[in-house]
């Protein structure tokens, strides 16, 4: 009998082989070819999104069917409008006059990490990206989702046999364990990692080039001058879509003090429920597991399993429960990521106020992801933008939605980087453009100085005339005086 760590890492490593094969053909393909397959790819997924979206919805229990279906979408017709015309294949540049010639070189093979809150979506989108860029990829998979992600590679190696290519370009480890995955990011060419912080650390760790991501502890700023029902409807939006699953989903809302009781008003009306006594006692209570980590049973739910599963009772209609927060750090579970339909609420006197607020919740597990802001102050917007310490601010747009592209021009990603400051190697919105190296060939100008040349070779000496040499700087001096 073969444990079963050791049979994680063996097909780690068969997977990989039978990859970088698959990869070696459709790296003497051309653009027109893999852009083809990408688009076959695009069209499956966009005819299979809600089903796909019901399957991880069914094997998670997280988000809603609807909104993974828009994911789903996202991930595969919107991506592929963005990258359609990407030059990704072959020569990128021929500028005739630097004399430079630049060449696309895919890097490989890639380890995909898929994270249960976003399954389907995720390894969508992962999939064409690669491929975009003439890479394979092979996936780890969260276990809580395998099957999903089982399901959409499937999907993407049925079109890659219609398209006459390799399966092997995409697959799935079948026995995911940490000793697999670990094995997997050893042996890969680059890490394509979206997950928790302990396996984004794992792949920076492993000695294997990686594109990782940080935790997303998104504040939301309402200004003095915002439209205070168009802030919260966008927050509301955001914060329930999927039931907070997406890590650029806004965790704290924080607000001015001359405004305070209409935001507040504004938020009961559209459904949010304040939390007080022991209410808040017994909500806290199931937010975290012991060692003030985010309790997965709470991951993705909505308001009122949340309060069904802490034994409380809130209005018919709650879509948020809210907490009044005067802190920031481990004492304070509001002040954390909540990926589920749970919102902190603070108030400041001033925007000066709110830039040191979100600065401290951003160092509290969120540095370097995002940031909105809801206002119409120009000036107080340009201050936030010049000075907070994320890849992306959110301008008087849901959090969520603008973050991955969904009401921005920001490119359209599920793997959001979060620049050094957050331990990412990126601040980007990951591109096929990430995920591969250009090679570039530079011809020589006829502008090299090689006057003391002929002196040499007509003493027949291979010494260094230094008196020539010092003549030589001498006069390139008066020059330059």
């Amino acid at each position: 009998m073969v444990d079963k760590d050791l049979l994680s890492i063996q097909e780690a490593r068969s997977l990989v082989r039978a990859a970088k094969k698959a990869q070696a053909e459709l790296a003497e393909m051309g653009q027109e070819k893999v852009d083809a397959i990408v688009k076959a790819i695009s069209e499956a997924a966009y005819a299979q999104a809600e089903s796909l979206a019901a399957l991880a919805n069914e094997e998670t229990g997280f988000g809603k069917v609807q909104d993974k279906k828009t994911k789903n979408i996202l991930a595969s017709k919107n991506l592929f409008e963005a990258i359609k015309d990407m030059k990704t294949i072959g020569v990128l540049c021929d500028d005739k006059e630097k004399k430079v010639v630049e060449i696309a070189v895919p890097m490989g093979v890639i380890a995909g990490i898929i994270p249960s809150t976003n399954p389907t979506s995720t390894t969508i989108y992962k999939s064409m990206i690669s491929l975009k860029s003439g890479n394979a990829i092979v996936f780890t998979p969260h276990p809580s989702a395998k099957k999903c992600i089982g399901k959409t590679v499937e999907m993407i190696r049925s079109v890659l046999h219609d398209c006459g290519v390799c399966e092997d370009l995409v697959s799935v480890m079948s026995v995911p364990t940490l000793q697999g995955s670990g094995e997997l990011m050893k042996v890969a060419d680059l890490i394509l990692a979206t997950g928790g912080p302990g396996m984004v650390k794992a792949a920076y760790s492993s000695g294997t080039p990686a594109l990782g991501v940080g935790a997303g502890n998104v504040p939301a700023y309402i200004e003095r001058s915002a439209d205070i029902k168009d802030a919260v409807t966008k927050i509301f939006a955001s914060k329930t879509f999927d039931n907070g699953t997406v890590c650029a989903s806004e965790q704290s809302i924080i607000t001015e003090s001359c405004i305070c009781e209409q935001v507040k008003a504004e938020l009961i009306a559209q459904g949010g429920y304040f939390l007080y006594g022991e209410d808040l006692t017994k909500v806290k209570a199931v937010m975290e597991r012991g060692n003030g980590s985010m309790n997965p049973a709470i991951v993705g739910r909505d308001a009122g399993y949340i309060a069904k599963l802490a034994g409380i009772s809130v209005p018919a209609g709650t879509r948020l429960l809210i907490s009044d927060e005067k802190g920031v750090g481990a004492k304070y579970p509001f002040s954390k990521e909540k990926l589920t339909a749970l919102l902190g609420f603070y108030v400041v006197e001033d925007w000066k106020e709110a830039c040191e607020m979100c600065h401290a919740l951003l160092e509290n597990g969120g540095i370097g992801h995002s940031l909105a802001i809801h206002s119409k102050n120009e000036e107080v917007i340009r201050e936030f933008g010049m000075k907070k310490p994320v890849s992306r601010m959110l301008v008087n747009t849901p959090s969520t939605h603008g973050a991955v592209g969904l009401s921005t021009s920001l490119f359209p990603s599920f793997t959001l980087g979060c620049g050094t400051v957050g331990g990412s190697s990126t601040s980007d919105n990951v591109t096929p453009l990430n995920l591969m190296n250009v090679r570039r060939l530079a011809y020589d100008l006829g502008n090299t100085c090689c006057e003391s040349a002929p002196a040499a070779q007509a003493t027949g000496s291979d010494s260094i005339d230094v008196q020539a040499i010092t003549s030589m700087i001498v006069e390139q001096l008066k020059q330059m005086v």
